[in-house]
Order: C-alpha cells, then structure tokens, then sequence
C-alpha cells in the first residue's frame, strides 16, 4: 500500500427499485492519499452519495475492494463498520444531526460514549474541541439555543472528538447563508492545515474550489 488512506478498486453498487435494479456505482476506481482535501461532485443520481455512504462504512458495495488505512473494509458485517466509523470517521451533515435535549458538550461527547472513554475524559476532549471550532463560551447551549452556524461549528466539533483520519463533509453549508457558509469553510481549511484528510460533497463549485481536487461522477463512474 502507498501512503493512500483511500483506496478503492472496481466498487459497484446496485439497489433494487422495485423490479428494476439501478446501478448506482458502477466499476468505480479511487485513490486518496492522506492529508488531502477532496471535493466530490456531481448532478443528482450520479453516485456521489452513494460512494460517501461506501467510503464513510455507512453501506458497503455490492461488489469491489474497498481498503481504508490499509484495512479490507469491504467484506465486513454492520458492527465492524461502526467500529471502524467511530475511530477513523468524523462526519459533518448537512442538516447537524445534533441531539435537541443535549448540551453543545453532551453532543461533541457522544461518540466518545461509544468509544467507552470515561467521562472526565470525554468532558475534557469536548471542551477542546469547542475551544477549537470557536465555541469555548458555548458549552451549555443546547442546539435550539444557537445559530445555524454555530450548530454547525458544534458538528465539526462532534466530528474532530475522535482524532478521525478522515472527515466526511456533506453538504456541509447547504442550509447556511453565505457569510456564515465562508465562516465554515475557513474552519474546514484550518482543519485540512492541521493535517487532517478532508472529503468534501458539494454541488457548489464556488465551496468546490477550496479543496485541492475536485472528483467529478456521472452515472456512477468518474468523469
């Protein structure tokens, strides 16, 4: 294996509609090598998706190697995955995906719970990372007490709680306005600086064109 933290051979996915079956990948190739800054594109139903899903051990592919840190993720059952996820994987959503009830603390320690890490631990690691992303005087708001922006600040957070290898951004200023879109990408660039591997799904070029590569799928191929 080279230096690629990502490497992903002949990946195809197919779904069944009904009778029909699409092919949502379709013998795809990828190589990313750690560290970098990818952006993903591509019009709806391209398989963009489809391959994050893959790529994040949300789903696995119908067929084809997948190898993550050099490890054989395609072959391995649900639970694997999740562990897996866990320790190598910070995501950032769109829509936050914060728990309402939950301080900005309780959600940045969640996936540390999983992780069975004991909570003077958790609560230490959390405050960091909100120093981090800007919230160090946020820790006791709960989402509905916060700004888009900064819900989404305490995503990133959540994301960085577990030293990923990689951050999965998905969408991640689609329901930010434009000042507030730049603020989250400036931190998402700070993250890439601080070495960090960043993927990036977008169908903004202007957000695109921050990565250092942009990756363009049509019909579950590469373009």
């Amino acid at each position: 294996m080279t230096s690629s933290i990502i490497q992903a051979k002949n990946l195809t996915k197919y779904y069944t509609v009904g009778n029909t079956k699409v092919r949502a990948l379709d013998g795809l190739d990828i190589s990313i090598e750690k560290g970098s800054y990818i952006a993903l594109m591509g019009p709806s139903g391209s398989g963009k998706s489809t391959l994050m899903n893959i790529l994040g051990c949300l789903d696995s592919p119908t067929s084809g190697e997948y190898f993550l840190n050099s490890n054989d993720v395609s072959t391995l059952d649900d639970d694997s995955l999740a562990a897996i996820r866990n320790k190598e994987i910070g995501f950032v959503f769109q829509t936050f995906n914060l728990l309402p009830r939950y301080t900005a603390l309780e959600n940045v320690a969640l996936p540390m719970i999983y992780a069975g890490i004991p909570k003077e631990k958790r609560l230490a690691r959390a405050k960091e990372v909100l120093v981090q992303v800007g919230l160090g005087d946020r820790y006791t708001h709960t989402p509905n007490e916060l700004s888009g922006g900064q819900r989404q600040r305490v995503a990133v957070a959540r994301a960085l709680v577990m030293r990923p290898s990689i951050i999965f951004a998905d969408e991640p200023t689609g329901n930010l306005d434009t000042k507030t879109s730049d603020g989250i990408m400036q931190l998402l660039d700070e993250i890439h600086k601080a070495g960090n591997t960043i993927i990036l799904v977008t169908h903004e070029e202007d957000i695109a064109a921050r990565a250092e590569k942009i990756i363009r799928l049509r019909d579950g191929k590469l373009e």
